[in-house]
């Protein structure tokens, strides 16, 4: 049974308990803890999903919500996987960030709030917007797979 809100693409939005963020939480390292937990970035041309070009989708890390599609992804030269437009609009938040004395739209997953990366103006059509997301931030889910459960099932 659905605990809560589906986005439009059918995924339960409702955000982690106590107990479901714990678990969640439990096996991350320490860059993975950095980036989802405290907002760190992770340094640019290190990440390991910079290359990946295969059919797929990239979903979060804490919580395996799917973020992006893989066919959204282009080479922005940024050092970070960088990406078109979201999986689907809801799973994304967007928050303002004032951090380093600039002003930029953070963004975080929609249901358990990680940190992602950020989104910027600059991207190519047909949207205009780069998503830009560190790796450590995503697990790749290869067309045919099944994201690694990372939830208790909700359905």
């Amino acid at each position: 049974m659905t605990t809560g809100t589906l986005s439009a693409s059918g995924y339960d939005l409702t955000p982690l308990n106590d107990a479901e963020r714990t678990a969640a939480e439990a096996d991350l390292t320490a860059e993975e803890r950095e980036v989802l937990l405290h907002h760190g970035t992770e340094r640019a041309f290190c990440g390991t999903l910079l290359a990946t070009k295969e059919p797929g989708a990239y979903a979060c890390r804490l919580c395996g919500l799917p973020l992006f599609r893989a066919g959204a992804k282009f080479e922005s030269g940024t050092g970070w996987p960088s990406f078109t437009e979201p999986y689907d609009p809801q799973h994304i938040a967007e928050i303002t960030d004032h951090s380093y004395g600039m002003v930029r739209t953070e963004i975080r997953c929609a249901r358990c709030a990680s940190h992602l990366g950020h989104v910027f103006p600059d991207g190519p059509p047909p949207t205009g917007l780069r998503y830009c997301l560190n790796s450590v931030a995503m697990v790749f889910v290869p067309d045919g797979s099944e994201p690694a459960r990372r939830l208790p099932d909700r359905a």
